[in-house]
Order: C-alpha cells, then sequence, then structure tokens
C-alpha cells in the first residue's frame, strides 16, 4: 500500500516495531485530506499484520505535526469550506475518523513527538497510548486562539490525559508549553535530549515487544474499555479476556519459560 502524506517502516532493531511517521514537513505535518485518508487506512494495513506487535508515531522534519492547514483556513477551502452544516459534514466523515480509528486500534502505539504538537497535533499525541517528547518539543491546544473549539476530538482526548482542570486551562488559555512544561502535567511520559528520542522509543517499544503480545492487545483493551464501565462490567470484562489469555499458547510459553529460567519466545498465539 503506498502513502503520499504518511510513510510506514520497519525498525532496523525492534523487528516487531514499525514507525509510522507524517510525511508533509513543507507543512509542518499539517492534517492534508489526504493524510486524513490515509491514517485510518496505515492503521488497518498495521493492526492486520501479524508481524506488528508495536507502533510508533513521528513525523518528518522538525515538527510532530501543526494540526490544521493555516492557508486552507485562511481560504476556506478543503476541509475548511463550506457553510456550518456543510463543515459539521466534513469533520464527521472526514478528520473524525482518525480518533474513532485509533480509539480501536488495539495495539500500543507511542507518540514520539519530535517537535511542536499544535493544536490538532497535540490531539493527536493525545490519542496515542504513551508519549515520549523531545527536549525541543512544544506542546499546545490553541484553537481558541485561532477562533476555534477543539473539534477533532482534543476536548475529549486532552481531558482523559491530564485530567478536566488542567486541561480546561490549556483549552481556555491557549497556552504553549515546552516540554518540561508538559512532563510535569503528565502531558508526556517522558522528556529526552533530541539525539535520543529514536534511541529511547525504540526501546519503550522492545520492553513492550518483549511481553506476550495477545496479552499486550487485551490489556490495552480492559484498560481503555473499562475507563467508562461500571466495576461490575469491567470485571466480567477482564474475566472474559483473561479467559482467552490462560488459554493461549504463549501464555504456556511464558508460564514454562519463567519456571525453567528462560526468556520467553512469544509468537502471538
Amino acid at each position: 500500500m503506498s502513502f503520499t502524506a504518511l510513510r510506514i517502516h520497519e525498525d532496523p532493531e525492534v523487528p516487531h516495531l514499525r514507525w509510522l511517521t507524517l510525511d508533509r514537513p513543507e507543512a509542518r505535518n499539517a492534517y492534508s485530506e489526504a493524510m486524513v485518508k490515509e491514517l485510518p487506512a496505515a492503521l488497518d494495513a498495521l493492526e492486520s499484520d501479524d508481524d506488528v506487535w508495536c507502533v510508533a508515531l513521528t513525523g518528518a522534519g522538525r515538527s510532530f505535526s501543526a494540526g490544521g492547514d493555516l492557508k486552507q483556513m485562511r481560504d476556506h477551502a478543503g476541509m475548511f469550506a463550506g457553510d456550518p452544516v456543510r463543515l459539521r459534514s466534513n469533520y464527521i466523515r472526514g478528520i473524525h475518523s482518525v480518533p474513532r480509528r485509533l480509539a480501536r486500534f488495539d495495539k500500543p502505539i507511542i507518540a514520539a513527538i519530535n517537535g511542536a504538537a499544535i493544536g490538532a497535533g497535540l490531539d493527536l499525541a493525545c490519542m496515542c497510548d504513551l508519549r515520549i517528547a523531545s527536549e525541543h518539543a512544544k506542546l499546545g491546544s490553541t484553537f481558541v486562539k485561532l477562533g476555534l473549539v477543539p473539534g477533532d476530538g482534543g476536548a475529549y482526548f486532552l481531558a482523559r490525559t491530564i485530567g478536566l482542570p488542567r486541561a480546561m486551562e490549556l483549552i481556555l488559555t491557549g497556552r504553549i508549553l515546552a516540554a518540561p512544561q508538559a512532563l510535569a502535567l503528565g502531558l508526556v511520559h517522558e522528556v529526552v535530549p533530541a539525539d535520543q528520542l529514536e534511541a529511547r522509543t525504540r526501546a519503550v517499544a522492545a520492553e513492550i515487544c518483549g511481553n506476550g503480545p495477545l496479552a499486550v492487545r487485551l490489556a490495552k483493551s480492559a484498560a481503555l474499555r473499562s475507563w467508562d464501565l461500571p466495576m461490575d462490567a469491567a470485571l466480567e470484562l477482564a474475566a472474559t479476556y483473561q479467559g482467552i489469555a490462560q488459554n493461549s499458547a504463549d501464555h504456556d510459553e511464558a508460564v514454562g519459560a519463567f519456571l525453567d529460567k528462560r526468556t520467553p519466545e512469544f509468537r502471538g498465539e
């Protein structure tokens, strides 16, 4: 499958890791119609590939993603064209396909935030499971500074990432945070020197890929789905997933390896 606004490539050191790179560096990896269509398709391909156990999302060039394309906004063109009814439809049928697909993506995905993650770019990072930032990264929910609301799902995902009170502060002020400030708020999990971002992301991915891939996927699903469930429903879901995991070949391999004091060889079965 070929793409015009992003790239998928293997990692040279972690066999089951794939890098998904936003590839519009000339536009600071801002969303385009092509990127909106290609991101869900790329996630479909990555999810259906049994050899992929973890994904790292990053941006080409100096930015992670600048969010919306300001030139298209100025010209009221592309996804920003039309009256209120058409624009609402554009969002629901267009950019909303990205958070909807990421919410259903059942493999771990790490945002390697190499530079600015602004507006919808920050929201995209918040849709990932883990966030590792370069020391040069800048993060902000800047919609109100452009007379806009977080229309792509940011109001939902940012609050789930750092809690409603802190999210409200960032959404209403449009403040841009330096990487250390983002770390202090829990917006990112780690901040590393720029030249170590790829290596650190790779190391975290390798740690994840060292576990049983089926168990990892089920554990991710259990954590996300349990968030809004009553306790009894969450426990029932956990019991169901445990029934699947405990009857897997990987579980038997892990128990045997632990008792034999050796490294398990997982196959995702």
